[in-house]
C-alpha cells in the first residue's frame, strides 16, 4: 500500500470512493478547492499490488483523507480540519485510515505549524469514533445538534498536536547536534597556508626550475622582434 499526496488527477477517483462509502458528498470543485489551496494536507492510499496495465489506466485508490487549514479560526489559533476520510470496504481493518490521518496531521504541523486538528463525526458512526478517540487520541469537545443534512447530531472532536510539534523540534535539535559533531571538511591545505614551515623545509626537497632567459625565452623573443624590424 502506498500513501501519497493527492493529485488533481485523483479527484474523480476519491469522489467515487466518497459516493460509495459516505452519506456526506461534495461537488467536484470542492475537492479541487482543497487540492489547490492546501496541496500538502490531503493524501490517498493506492493499492500497488494492482498496478495500472497501461499508461491510460487509473491507479487503484482505496482510501483518502481530505484536509484543510482553517483560514479564519474563531479562537485565533492556527489549526487544521479533517473534511472527509474514507476507505473502501474491501480494504478496511488494515490500518489505512490511521496512516492517512497521521500523515495529514504531520503535514499540518510541518507546513503550517498547526496547534491542533478538528473534525466532525456522526454520533452513530461507532467505527469512526473508535478510530478517532481510541486509536488517534481525539477528545470530544461538544455535540452539535442536527449538524448533518438528514438531521443527525455530530460530535465535534479535537486532537492537540503539541506532541508532534515537540517531536519535530527534538528531531531538528538532534540533526543540528549531529551536523556540529561531524564538522566541515575543509579540504587539503593549498601552498604553504596551514603548513608547518619547519616541517615543510625538512621533508620536501627543493627543485630548481629554470624561468625567463634561462629557458631561452628572452632570446627567442628578441630574434622574432629583430626579424620583424
Amino acid at each position: 500500500m502506498d500513501i501519497r499526496l493527492l493529485r488533481a488527477s485523483d479527484i474523480p477517483l476519491i469522489q467515487h470512493a466518497n459516493l460509495e462509502n459516505l452519506p456526506e458528498n461534495y461537488f467536484l470543485k470542492y475537492y479541487l478547492y482543497h487540492a489547490l489551496s492546501w496541496p500538502q494536507l490531503s493524501y490517498v492510499a493506492v493499492d500497488v499490488s494492482r498496478p495500472p496495465k497501461t499508461p491510460y489506466d487509473h491507479p487503484k485508490i482505496v482510501g483518502y483523507v481530505l484536509a484543510k487549514m482553517e483560514e479564519e479560526p474563531a479562537d485565533g489559533v492556527q489549526h487544521g480540519h479533517i473534511t472527509s476520510l474514507s476507505v473502501m470496504r474491501t480494504h478496511r481493518r488494515l490500518g489505512i485510515a490511521e496512516k492517512l490521518m497521521r500523515q495529514s496531521q504531520l503535514a499540518m504541523v510541518e507546513t503550517f505549524g498547526a496547534h491542533y486538528v478538528s473534525l466532525h463525526v456522526r454520533v452513530s458512526n461507532k467505527a469512526a469514533i473508535h478510530l478517532y478517540r481510541d486509536t488517534l487520541g481525539f477528545k470530544t469537545e461538544k455535540t452539535e445538534s442536527k449538524y448533518y443534512a438528514d438531521g443527525e447530531d455530530a460530535y465535534c472532536m479535537r486532537l492537540d498536536l503539541s506532541f508532534l510539534r515537540e517531536q519535530l523540534r527534538e528531531a531538528e535539535e538532534e540533526q543540528k547536534e549531529k551536523n556540529g559533531t561531524e564538522g566541515v571538511d575543509e579540504g587539503e591545505p593549498v601552498g604553504d597556508v596551514g603548513r608547518d614551515p619547519a616541517a615543510a623545509k625538512s621533508s620536501e626537497p627543493k627543485i630548481k626550475v629554470k624561468v625567463g632567459r634561462a629557458l631561452g625565452v628572452g632570446d627567442l623573443v628578441e630574434k622574432v622582434e629583430s626579424k620583424a624590424s
